[in-house]
């Protein structure tokens, strides 16, 4: 421990010299504004008049070398100096160790300098504390000081009281507790003198060497268990800490403190009565601190309830208020919340009254849009239902005009009416599918297979038109892959998707009105994409192409892929429009559409058997 306190000091030293050293080599310190203040905080603890005499060397050096500043010496108590610290009312402060450590943890205060007085005390070793006691006293050592009154400056005195404290702390020694009273007598110093002199106390606490300023003092007064402490001239009854600092704070203009160190450091016993040294190591003040649980370690004490109750009380009284108080509220909550809650149960059933509103609507909606798709093709239905109907009527003609050439043979009569039933079938399964997609009914889903919807809606969507473009379904699903949907909701998605190809690509050459439709899978979902070869979309119109009323037809409405991207929505799934990819025979041309949907995961162990197609 000792060679790490010396290296501690090397470093210290090394790095103060290379400060100076390289402002030396500068030529001179660093031009400093004129006309400005030069405030120097001191701690007044034998007074303001004796302040002045010990710290005016001091000044007159600082006025000497900085004669641009309007040099400042405030003479304060331990409150005064750290009030005035904090209100940025000094530049430096001198005071003792212990309120320089608590000035370090509340205001950022940086020691620069340690006080050296000379006259066999260092800098790390100059500062102690002794107790005395009136010549005729009973008392040997401060093991007897239980039971008895102790003078003390202040109980914030690092000299005045808390090294004492410390030294009583090692012997197990409580004060607070264990002495007859601690007998406060402020500063100056001198007054704890006084009160010995007056019998107001049984022995006193003065800093080391202040006792030997009294001539006479050995002939008055007696030291309690002092201590040989090697090269130190005064007596002691404490272990010895390091001496009084120097200190800048954090508004400090770091150029001024520099030339302040440079000024300072320059003073000589011989011919200004004290010095001043690089700063020492204030870890031993520290350790004493975070001992007695004092300073910026206070937050380490553990107080009891009582103590809390004895020093809070006015906070203990307003925490019952508030208790008496949450109490009072609780129970008015509580009223409110048994007066409210029939109103909170009206409002969540119209709530729900809403929402079936909301639902009703979004299904007629849904419906809507079907009937809407029927409107647009209905041109092309009543041709492609008179080709039947045509069939129908030439067969039962023909019947009619061999009955009357009389030859009409049994062979005849069943092939007409064979032919005649298959055209009749074939109008009815038209009309049949048509009804069931525009039907209006209830949502439900059944699991069914991605191939069977896909074929339902390309029948039904070519059965509706007399030049129906070719529609490929190129299908690269594993097998026994389900779909958990509304069939059709999700043939009304398929048709509008188809319908809008169709639209697309009917202007141009045959060959490219073809339809494309792939089913595939992604992870854990189906893929089923509708490509066309048409006019493509746009980049801005396809950004736009869900958002309801947007439409690209001159006649549209703009809510068919709004309501299909819903649709996707609700069965947790996704309608998204994408550039498509460059095909052999047309490149770029067109637009895909990808309709994606969760795969049906059944139970293990659990098979679920096929739906067939909904018939008509």
């Amino acid at each position: 421990m000792p060679a790490l306190v010396a290296s501690r000091r090397l470093v210290r030293a090394l790095c103060l010299v290379l400060a100076l050293t390289s402002l030396a080599c500068a030529g001179q310190p660093p031009a400093l504004a004129a006309d400005k203040p030069l405030r120097i905080g001191v701690l007044a603890f034998l007074g303001t008049e004796a302040a002045v005499v010990e710290w005016t060397p001091v000044l007159r050096r600082l006025q000497a070398a900085l004669p641009g500043y309007a040099h400042t010496l405030v003479q304060l108590d331990h409150d005064g100096l750290q009030a005035a610290a904090r209100g940025g009312e000094l530049d430096f402060i001198i005071t003792n160790p212990g309120h320089y450590v608590e000035l370090e943890a509340a205001l950022g205060a940086s020691r620069i300098l340690t006080l050296d007085v000379g006259g066999g005390r260092v800098p790390e070793r100059a500062l102690g504390s002794v107790v005395i006691v009136p010549r005729a006293s009973p008392l040997r050592a401060l093991e007897d000081l239980p039971g008895h009154r102790l003078a003390i400056v202040d109980r914030d005195g690092f000299g005045g009281y808390q090294l004492v404290w410390g030294e009583l702390d090692r012997l197990g020694i409580a004060p607070e507790s264990a002495l007859a009273a601690l007998r406060e007598v402020g500063f100056p110093m001198d007054g704890v003198v006084d009160a010995l002199d007056g019998g107001q106390a049984d022995a006193g606490v003065l800093r080391s060497c202040l006792l030997e300023t009294h001539p006479d003092w050995a002939a008055r007064f007696r030291v309690l268990s002092p201590r040989a402490e090697p090269g130190f001239p005064c007596a002691t009854s404490t272990r010895l800490y390091p001496d009084w600092p120097l200190a800048t704070l954090r508004h400090t203009p770091p150029e001024l403190a520099r030339a302040v160190a440079i000024a300072l450091l320059g003073m000589r016993h011989e011919q200004d009565g004290l010095a001043w040294a690089v700063p020492a190591d204030y870890q031993a003040v520290h350790e004493l601190f975070r001992r007695l649980e004092i300073g910026p370690y206070a937050y380490l004490r553990a107080p009891t309830l009582m103590v809390l109750a004895e020093r809070y009380w006015p906070w203990v009284a307003g925490f019952a208020l508030l208790i008496v108080g949450w109490i009072a509220y609780t129970v008015r909550v509580e009223h409110l919340v048994q007066t409210r809650t029939a109103a909170l149960r009206a409002a969540l059933a119209e709530r729900e009254a809403m929402e079936a509103r909301m639902r009703g609507a979004q299904e007629q909606a849904e419906h809507m849009s079907r009937l809407s798709v029927l409107g647009e093709l209905s041109g092309t239905l009543a041709h492609e239902l008179n080709q039947p109907l045509a069939a129908i009527a030439n067969y039962a003609n023909s019947l009619v005009r061999r009955a009357d050439n009389q030859r009409l043979t049994e062979a005849a009569v069943r092939e007409a009416a064979g032919e005649i039933a298959g055209q009749a079938e074939r109008a009815a399964g038209i009309l049949g599918r048509i009804r069931a997609f525009a039907r209006k009914r209830t949502a439900s889903r059944e699991t069914v297979a991605p191939r069977e919807l896909v074929d339902e809606a390309a029948t039904l969507f070519r059965g509706m038109l007399a030049h129906a473009p070719a529609v490929g379904i190129d299908e690269a699903l594993p097998p026994g892959t389900l779909i958990e949907v509304d069939r059709l909701q999700i043939q009304q998605v398929l048709l509008n998707l188809l319908k809008n190809a169709w639209d697309a690509s009917r202007a141009q050459p045959l060959e490219r009105q073809r339809i494309d439709i792939r089913l595939d899978t992604d992870a854990d979902r189906l893929r089923i994409a509708v490509r066309d070869y048409g006019s493509g979309l746009e980049p801005a119109a396809r950004e736009r192409l869900f958002e309801s009323f947007f439409t690209t037809k001159a006649d549209g409405l703009g809510l068919g892929l709004s309501i299909c991207r819903s649709i996707a929505e609700a069965h947790g799934g996704r309608l998204s429009a994408e550039p498509p990819a460059a095909s052999a025979d047309f490149g770029n041309a067109g637009a895909l559409f990808i309709l994606s949907l969760p795969l049906h995961q059944p139970p293990p162990g659990h098979t679920t058997a096929h739906l067939a197609p909904e018939q008509p």
